[in-house]
């Protein structure tokens, strides 16, 4: 059912728009409100989908009622209603943020396609929302030990800042939650985070891929194509193993960093992109500069916020909620009944040599939940979880 506030001082105008709302389909549920400020109550205190608002009104215009709405609750599309005149003022409610608006009288087929556009968008911010909160979970950072804590208190620091960040840890200690976590809980949130694993590209392709390309610049260049820099603009770019990018490809990346501006592989023109870059790596990047494989230019310009990531085998305390957590998470990936681990069970893998880290955890805990008795057992851990 979708909620619509009608807000309009004509009490003719109130009873048409509700009875031609409510004829059109029977999940509409419509309210109205004869001036602003009862309107602006009425939102204050119910959750509707959509407010459709007179412009000219007595005790509170439109242009007032949506500047307050937009401050409240800025996810409720508003379509504001404007008499003969109205124009000029009309068009400023679309810049304050209004999703459209209709004249009077209203045209049928304008008013309901309106009002359908304006639903479908509700629809989709909640799943937005609904799908963020996933997402948000599955980077989720499970631990309380003091390292896990230590990084927590970093990201709340970093991330409203445009620091650029270096994240270092072996491999398989969860280096992109922490490129996750600084991105949402960062002012580029409603950007997108573009992640670029460096060492799955070829070394011939991996500028193609950040900096995009022009038809014609290569062999199978049939079209332009825009790169990873490109569609990270106004959000977060992850270049995870950074220390396996190649020496031309950091050149082009640190001037990106310098300037702001990239050029596609075989144009001459430059693109100016606004991106915060987070990088990350498994290597000593020092000892790479040393052996002249990673540019010493580019490591400074990247390690404006160092956060490295410890090995399980540093964190063992962190290993019975990593349990609780993949558990649960395996329990519903599968559909089936979540099972419990014996606190012999678990002393035993908190004894364990974790060289394949949190990755390799979740794995051991996968496999004892499908070979493992409904209670898992020290005996379950050491026929199934040996190395």
């Amino acid at each position: 059912m979708s909620k619509i506030l009608i807000i309009e001082d004509e009490a003719a105008i109130r009873r048409v728009l509700t009875k031609i709302l409510s004829e059109e389909s029977d999940t509409y549920i419509v309210e109205d409100a004869e001036d602003g400020i009862q309107g602006l109550e009425k939102i204050k205190n119910n959750d509707y989908d959509l407010v459709l608002c007179d412009i000219k009104m007595p005790k509170m215009d439109g242009v007032e009622l949506l500047e307050a709405v937009k401050k409240i609750k800025p996810e409720i599309p508003m379509v504001m209603i404007s008499g003969h005149g109205d124009m000029e003022t009309a068009i400023q409610t679309m810049r304050l943020g209004a999703f459209d608006y209709i004249s009077k009288p209203p045209d049928l087929n304008r008013l309901l396609n309106t009002v359908r556009n304006a639903l479908d968008k509700k629809q989709l911010v909640v799943e937005n929302k609904i799908l963020k909160k996933k997402v948000s979970k599955n980077y989720e950072m499970i631990g309380e030990s003091e390292a896990i804590n230590h990084i927590k208190v970093m990201i709340e620091k970093v991330a409203k800042t445009e620091a650029r960040v270096l994240i270092t840890g072996p491999n398989g200690t969860g280096k992109e939650l922490v490129a996750h976590q600084l991105h949402e809980k960062s002012e580029r949130a409603n950007h997108p985070l573009i992640e670029v694993n460096c060492a799955a590209i070829p070394s011939e392709l991996i500028e193609s891929e950040l900096f995009g390309h022009v038809k014609g610049a290569f062999t199978s260049a049939v079209r332009d194509r825009a790169g990873k820099f490109e569609a990270a603009d106004k959000g977060t770019i992850f270049l995870d193993e950074i220390g396996d990018m190649s020496l031309s490809a950091q050149a082009k990346v640190l001037r990106a960093l310098q300037e702001s501006m990239i050029t596609r592989v075989g144009a001459d023109k430059d693109i100016k992109v606004d991106v915060r870059v987070v990088a990350a790596t498994n290597k000593d990047l020092k000892v790479e500069i040393a052996e002249g494989r990673f540019r010493e230019d580019l490591y400074h310009r990247l390690a404006v916020i160092l956060i490295k990531v410890p090995a399980l085998n540093d964190r063992r305390d962190d290993i019975p909620l990593l349990i609780e957590h993949f558990t649960e998470k395996i329990a519903t990936e599968q559909g089936i009944v979540p099972k419990s681990f014996s606190k012999q069970a678990i002393k035993l893998l908190q004894e364990y040599d974790w060289t394949g880290n949190i990755r390799e955890l979740r794995n051991v805990v996968e496999r004892l939940i499908i070979l493992g008795g409904n209670e898992i057992s020290e005996n379950d851990v050491q026929l199934f979880a040996s190395k």
